[in-house]
């Protein structure tokens, strides 16, 4: 999602790698579940994040979305993102006792919270959200452990790719500014990266880079 902000406000003014140290540790988030409410449409789901769902729910897509996820036009693009319910408007994945029912196999932008990622011409960092954690006792640790990713590198490497096909995908669309071919490209992202289902057991990154491929080709053809 992109973000017309400017980064000394919202931030401590520093980038982070993966081996920095940066105060993001809210000590297992005791007694606090602020993030995991009120949060309208921002938590945007990836396809990684889709099928670490589907595989530990053991359920597909088409259930999620009738309860617990929906779909929004982000960026021109519609994607699914966690549902916020009830009068409280919570995650439809939290306990009542205020914990995440999926806390193993969470969504990366629920790793990454209290961290946000900013884009660079070949790749990203890492900033820390110094208004976003109520927590005021976090302490630091290193990004790589908190992000609480395997194989974080191919992971990084997903996340540059994914970003960079949306990116190229929205300058399609102000390109043709045509709604027609706006569903036609939300339609694709939908049924190619999230509906149609990755094998169970099997590497995820490798079956979706062989979608990516196909993207790209079918980009060029449009």
């Amino acid at each position: 999602m992109k973000r017309e902000v400017d980064l000394k406000e919202i931030s401590d003014g520093k980038l982070y790698g993966l081996n920095d140290m940066v105060k993001a540790d809210c000590g297992d988030c005791k007694g606090c579940f602020a993030c995991c409410q009120g949060m309208g449409q921002s938590v945007i789901l990836d396809p990684l994040d889709c099928f670490r769902l589907t595989e530990n729910l053991s359920c597909t897509m088409e259930k999620l979305l009738a309860d617990k996820l929906e779909l929004n036009v982000v960026d021109g693009i519609v994607l699914p993102n966690l549902k916020m319910s009830g009068k409280e408007e919570r995650c439809g994945f939290l306990s009542e006792e205020g914990r995440c029912s999926i806390h193993g196999f969470r969504p990366g932008i629920c790793r990454l919270f209290p961290l946000g990622r900013i884009y660079e011409e070949q790749g990203f960092r890492y900033f820390l959200q110094t208004n976003e954690c109520r927590m005021e006792t976090r302490t630091k640790v290193k990004v790589r452990k908190w992000l609480d990713t395997s194989d974080i590198k191919r992971y990084e490497t997903f996340i540059w790719d994914w970003h960079s096909l949306l990116k190229r995908l929205q300058q399609r669309l102000e390109q043709e500014n045509s709604p027609d071919f706006a569903n036609k490209i939300s339609l694709y992202v939908l049924k190619n990266f999230y509906l149609a289902p990755y094998n169970f057991g099997t590497d995820f990154y490798s079956q979706f880079e062989k979608r990516l491929v196909d993207a790209s080709v079918q980009l060029t053809g449009w």
